[in-house]
C-alpha cells in the first residue's frame, strides 16, 4: 500500500474516531434528557479497486423500541383519561359529602327532620317554626349548588375540549413541517437526529390528548393514525373542528345539537370517548360533558323530584289545592315529570312560607293553603311532614334500584353511587399509572447508559491513537524520503 493511500485511510479513521467522540459527548450530555434517543454511529469500510480505503461515516442513527415508544404512549394516553374522570367524580362526591361533614346533603335532610321534630313539640314557638324554614331553605340550597357545580363541570370541560383540540391542531403542523425539515437535512447530509427528538416529543404531546400509533415511511417520514382509526398526518396533518358552547345548561345535549362534536377535515365524527378521537385527555373531557356530568345531574335531580314529591299530597298538608306545590316548588312553580332535568338547580322552598320571600311561618304548622292561622298547639301538619320525609318511598327516576326508601336513605345511596364510581375510576387510574411508569422506567433502561458510553469514548481514543501514529509514521518516512 502506498504512502498516500495509507495516509487517507488514517485520515478517514480520524475523522471517523472525532465524529464517534461526538456522538458519545452528546449521549452523555443528554443521558437526562427527556425525549432524547441515545445516537449510535454506523461505520462500514470502504474500498477503491479492491483495495481497502478507510473507513466511510454512513449516518448517525436514534436507538428506539418504537413497539415499547407506543405502548407507553398508550398507557399515557389512559392514565390522563382515567386521571380527568376519577377527578371529576371525587369533585362532586365531596361536594355532595358524607354524613359526617357539615354542611353535606344528608346532615341537611337530618337537620330538616330534627328540626320538624323540635316543631312539633312546640308548634306555637315560632324561632322552631324558622329553623324549619332555615333547614329547608339550607337543603333546596344545597341541591341548587350541586347542580350548578355539575354544569359548571360541563362548561369547563367544553372549554378543556376547544384548548386541546386547538393544541392537537397546532402541534400535527408542527410536526409536519418538522417532517419536511428532516427530509431537507437529511438529503443535504446534515445529522437530523435532533429534530427527529423534536418530533418525538411533538407526538407525545398529541399522544397524550388522542392516544395515536406511530407508522414509519420513507426517508424518515412518520405518519399517525388514532387507535380509534382516524388519519390524523398522512403526507399533510388533517384539521380537527370543535366549536365551543360557552354557557351549558342541563337540557343541553350533544345529541340535541346544542352542543359541538368533533369534525376532520370538515367531515363529522363520532365525538364519544369511544370514538376515533377518543381514549385519551381529550375523549375523558367529552366524557365528563356528555355522559358522566348529565349522569350525575339525572341523579341529583331525582332527588329532587323526590323531596317535592314527599310534600305535594293532600294526604300530607290537606289544605293542598289540585295542582299546588307542597313545602318544596319548581322555582315557586308545580313540578311537570315531562321537564325533571335541571330541576335540582330549580328547586326552592315556597314562598308562601320563607318570610324572606313574604311568606308566613304559621303555614307550616296550618298548612299552605291554610286561609288563617289555627290553632297554635296544633301539631298535625309538621308530624306529618316529618312522617312524609322519613318514609319509605320508591324514587320515581334516577338510576337507584326500585326498593323504597325514606329521604336520607335516598341521600346516602346518590352519595354511595358517586362513590362506587369515583373508586373505580382509581382503581383503573392506579393500574394505568403504574403499567405507564413501568414502560418509562423499560424506555428509560434502553436509553443512555453512561457507563457504557465512557468505555465506547475509551475505544474511541485507542481508535483515534492509533490512526494518529499511523499519520506520525507516515510523517518521519516522507521526511526521510525528502531527505533523501
Amino acid at each position: 500500500m502506498s504512502l498516500s493511500a495509507s495516509l487517507a485511510n488514517a485520515l478517514s479513521g480520524l475523522t471517523a474516531s472525532a465524529r464517534a467522540a461526538s456522538v458519545v459527548s452528546s449521549n452523555v450530555s443528554n443521558a437526562l434528557t427527556e425525549g432524547y434517543a441515545r445516537r449510535e454511529l454506523n461505520l462500514s469500510p470502504q474500498s477503491v479497486g479492491g483495495t481497502g480505503a478507510g473507513v466511510r461515516i454512513d449516518s448517525v442513527t436514534r436507538v428506539v423500541d418504537r413497539a415499547l415508544l407506543t405502548d407507553r404512549r398508550l398507557a399515557g394516553a389512559e392514565t390522563g383519561n382515567a386521571r380527568l374522570k376519577s377527578g371529576f367524580l371525587d369533585r362532586i362526591e365531596t361536594l355532595t359529602g358524607t354524613p359526617e361533614d357539615a354542611g353535606s346533603l344528608s346532615q341537611r335532610i337530618a337537620q330538616l327532620e330534627a328540626a320538624l321534630i323540635q316543631a312539633s313539640s312546640r308548634p306555637d314557638s315560632q324561632p322552631r317554626l324558622q329553623a324549619v324554614a332555615d333547614a329547608a331553605n339550607g337543603l333546596a340550597g344545597h341541591l341548587n349548588t350541586l347542580s350548578d357545580a355539575v354544569q359548571q363541570e360541563r362548561m369547563d370541560a367544553d372549554a378543556g375540549i376547544a384548548a386541546q383540540v386547538r393544541t392537537l391542531n397546532e402541534t400535527l403542523v408542527q410536526i409536519d413541517r418538522l417532517n419536511a425539515e428532516i427530509v431537507a437535512q437529511t438529503a443535504s447530509g446534515h445529522d437530523a437526529t435532533a429534530l427527529m427528538d423534536q418530533r418525538q416529543s411533538l407526538v407525545d404531546r398529541v399522544a397524550g390528548i388522542v392516544p395515536v400509533r406511530e407508522v414509519a415511511r420513507d426517508h424518515d417520514q412518520i405518519s399517525l393514525y388514532t387507535t380509534g382509526g382516524a388519519i390524523l398526518l398522512e403526507g399533510d396533518p388533517v384539521v380537527v373542528g370543535f366549536s365551543p358552547a360557552g354557557m351549558i345548561t342541563p337540557d343541553m345535549t350533544i345529541g340535541s345539537g346544542a352542543l359541538s362534536g368533533f369534525t376532520i377535515n370538515g367531515r363529522a365524527v363520532p365525538s364519544g370517548d369511544g370514538g376515533v378521537l377518543g381514549g385519551g385527555t381529550l375523549g375523558a373531557l367529552v366524557a365528563i360533558r356528555d355522559d358522566l356530568a348529565p349522569a350525575a345531574q339525572t341523579q341529583l335531580d331525582a332527588v329532587a323530584r323526590d323531596l317535592v314529591e314527599r310534600f305535594e299530597s293532600p294526604a300530607v298538608d290537606p289544605t293542598l289545592t289540585p295542582g299546588q306545590p307542597g313545602l318544596f316548588t319548581d322555582r315557586g312553580a308545580p313540578f311537570d315529570p315531562l321537564i325533571e332535568g335541571g330541576l335540582a338547580g330549580r328547586i326552592a322552598l315556597s314562598a308562601l312560607v320563607d318570610p324572606a320571600a313574604g311568606g308566613q311561618l304559621w303555614r307550616l304548622r296550618d298548612g299552605l293553603g291554610a286561609a288563617a292561622p289555627g290553632n297554635v298547639g296544633d301539631a298535625t301538619l309538621l308530624n306529618a311532614l316529618g312522617a312524609a320525609l322519613s318514609a319509605a318511598k320508591p324514587p320515581a327516576s334516577g338510576s337507584f334500584v326500585g326498593a323504597a326508601r325514606s329521604a336520607s336513605g335516598l341521600a346516602a345511596d346518590l352519595l354511595s353511587g358517586f362513590s362506587g364510581a369515583r373508586q373505580q375510576a382509581e382503581a383503573l387510574e392506579s393500574y394505568s399509572a403504574a403499567r405507564h411508569d413501568a414502560l418509562k422506567e423499560m424506555q428509560l433502561a434502553q436509553g443512555v447508559d453512561t457507563d457504557a458510553e465512557m468505555q465506547t469514548l475509551l475505544m474511541v481514543e485507542q481508535a483515534y491513537s492509533a490512526n494518529a501514529r499511523v499519520i506520525k509514521t507516515i510523517d518521519e518516512l516522507i521526511q526521510q524520503l525528502i531527505g533523501l
